[in-house]
């Protein structure tokens, strides 16, 4: 289902790194949208050109909910390699959704903040050694596996398992590394610790992204 550009109110950044901020300051000038993320995002974001010094900015405080279009949505600081990282756990309509990409390693504020959530969108970045035995310099590689890298699948399986699966009405696997992971065997993982997986998985791609979820069908 296609949304249109008139139905966007805000939108939600959670770091700079190109693949996330790169075109958020034209997007919320074309749509007239407020934008809202952290200082550090914001001033990395500013130093780039990317956001202009009159955009219509709310600059986050980390665990400080606030109120956008009725939904209570609470910033979740996550270790990452940018200047102020935040994820985000959307609450509202008897469902709470959350956001878990671009995330170095899991903690129990991580595991305790997104126990409740019966909608998730979690990275699956890599296969530890996938990433390894490919040909990314050590540096990258270093980076990616690193405590303020990427999620790799039996990082997230983990996490699954912490925060426990039997809220879950959707996860959407997301930000799976084209070179360093294999779809078919994030499958086969996530099937190993949910019984109800053919129901419940969606996947999202880096050109397409994935299909509009309406909370509402699942509650």
């Amino acid at each position: 289902k296609d949304v249109s550009l008139d139905a966007l109110k805000g939108i939600l950044v959670t770091h700079e790194h190109g693949d996330h901020g790169k075109g958020v300051g034209m997007l919320a000038r074309k749509a007239g949208v407020p934008i809202y993320l952290s200082a550090g995002t914001y001033q990395a974001l500013l130093a780039r050109s990317i956001l202009k010094e009159d955009d219509a900015v709310h600059i986050l405080s980390p665990e400080k909910p606030f109120k956008l279009i009725g939904l209570e949505v609470l910033p979740i600081p996550v270790p990452h390699d940018a200047r102020e990282t935040f994820q985000f756990i959307v609450k509202g309509h008897d469902a709470y959704f959350g956001l878990l990409t671009d995330t170095g390693s899991i903690t129990p504020h991580l595991i305790e903040n997104y126990a409740e959530c019966d909608f998730l969108f979690l990275e699956f970045n890599h296969d530890i050694d996938m990433l390894w035995k490919g040909d990314y310099p050590e540096s990258l590689k270093y980076r990616v596996g690193g405590n303020l890298g990427h999620l790799s699948n039996e990082q997230a399986i983990s996490f699954l398992e912490e925060i426990g699966t039997e809220r879950l009405k959707k996860l959407v696997v997301s930000h799976v590394s084209e070179k360093n992971n294999d779809i078919d065997l994030v499958n086969t993982l996530i099937h190993g610790i949910l019984s109800d997986a053919s129901d419940c998985l969606i996947y999202s791609n880096q050109k397409n992204g994935c299909e509009w979820i309406d909370t509402n069908d699942y509650l």
